[in-house]
C-alpha cells in the first residue's frame, strides 16, 4: 500500500537534515522492497548514495503509487540489498545468475562487490567461478571500512563455495515429467490432435537439478533450496521436451524407466464429438 507522505516512507527518526524519509519503499523491476535510507547509503559513491544522498526525492522516477523506481532486475536486488544491510556477501550453492548479478553490482557501482563476483583465472588461464581462500582474505583485508557508525564492517566472501567440476561427478537420479492432452476422432483412424506440452517439471536433489539445467530452471517457486535437499517444485523455461531430453544426456544423464497415465472424456453428450485424452508421463533418468 503506498504510503501518503512526499517520500513515500516514514519519518521514523531521519536525518532531519535529509529530504528522504527513514524508511524508503523501492519498485525495482516490479518488485517491491522497503529498506532503511542509511542502508541505501551505505557505499560511498555507488549509484543508490548519489541518488538518495545527493539528489532530492523530486528528481527521481516513481511508480504510479509513488515508490521510486529502478529498472533494474528485481528478483537480484535482493542480494544487493543484503550486500548494503552489512557488506557482506552470502550467495546460496550452485547459483546460476553469478555472472548477471555482477552485471548488477556493477550498474549499481559497487567495486567490491563487483570484483568479488568477477570469475577467476586459473593456471591453465581458464575461467572458473569457484572462489578460493586467498581471494577472499586478500579481499577482506583490502577492503574500504563503512563510513558511518559502524566502522567495522567491511567486505567478506564466503570460503565454502562449491567447484562445479566437483559437483558434476554426483550419481543420482532426476525425474521429468509433463502433462499434455490430445483429441481422437470416433474413427479409429483419425489422426490424434496433439496440443503443445504447457510445462515440463523436474523433480531430483536440488544440486544436481542446478548442475544440468543452470539458468534454464525456474527457481521462482524454490529459490533457496539447500543443494542436498530434494525438491519437486522446479520447472523449465522452455517446453522443449528433446531440450530437456539433450541436456541431461550431455551431463552423462541415461533413461532408466518411464511411466503414464491418462484419462479421457467426451467434449459434449454429443456421441460424435472427439473423445479428449489427458496424461502424466514421467521419464527417470540417472547417472552413476
Amino acid at each position: 500500500m503506498a504510503l501518503a507522505d512526499p517520500e513515500c516512507g516514514i519519518s521514523n527518526g531521519a536525518d532531519s537534515a535529509s529530504p528522504f524519509s527513514d524508511i524508503i519503499e523501492l519498485n525495482v523491476g516490479g518488485q517491491v522492497y522497503v529498506t532503511r535510507h542509511t542502508t541505501l547509503i551505505a557505499v560511498p559513491d555507488s549509484l543508490l548514495w548519489n541518488m538518495f544522498s545527493k539528489k532530492k526525492p523530486t528528481e527521481l522516477a516513481r511508480d504510479s503509487k509513488g515508490r521510486f523506481f529502478l529498472d533494474r532486475d528485481g528478483f537480484l536486488f535482493r542480494y544487493i540489498l543484503d550486500y548494503l544491510r552489512d557488506l557482506h556477501l552470502v550467495l546460496p550453492d550452485y547459483f546460476p545468475e553469478k555472472s548477471r548479478l555482477q552485471r548488477e553490482a556493477e550498474f549499481f557501482q559497487l567495486r567490491d562487490l563487483s570484483k568479488v563476483l568477477s570469475p577467476k583465472m586459473s593456471k591453465d588461464n581458464s575461467i572458473t567461478d569457484e572462489i578460493c581462500q586467498s581471494d577472499s582474505e586478500e579481499l577482506s583485508a583490502s577492503a574500504t571500512p563503512l563510513v558511518g557508525p559502524d566502522t567495522s564492517r567491511t567486505l567478506s566472501v564466503p570460503s565454502t563455495a562449491h567447484s562445479p567440476s566437483l559437483e558434476s561427478k554426483k550419481s543420482g537420479y532426476i525425474t521429468v515429467g509433463y502433462r499434455g492432452s490430445y483429441t481422437i476422432g470416433r474413427d479409429i483412424q483419425t489422426d490424434a490432435k496433439f496440443r503443445r506440452v504447457a510445462r515440463i517439471t523436474v523433480c531430483g536433489k536440488t544440486s544436481l537439478a542446478k548442475e544440468v539445467f543452470g539458468d534454464t530452471l525456474n527457481e521462482s517457486r524454490d529459490p533457496d533450496r539447500p543443494p542436498e535437499r530434494y525438491t519437486s517444485r522446479y520447472y523449465l523455461k522452455y517446453n522443449f521436451l528433446e531440450q530437456a531430453f539433450d541436456k541431461l544426456s550431455e551431463f552423462g544423464f541415461h533413461m532408466v524407466a518411464c511411466s503414464s497415465t491418462g484419462t479421457c472424456a467426451y467434449s459434449s453428450n454429443d456421441p460424435n464429438e472427439d473423445k479428449i485424452w489427458t496424461s502424466y508421463t514421467e521419464y527417470v533418468f540417472c547417472r552413476e
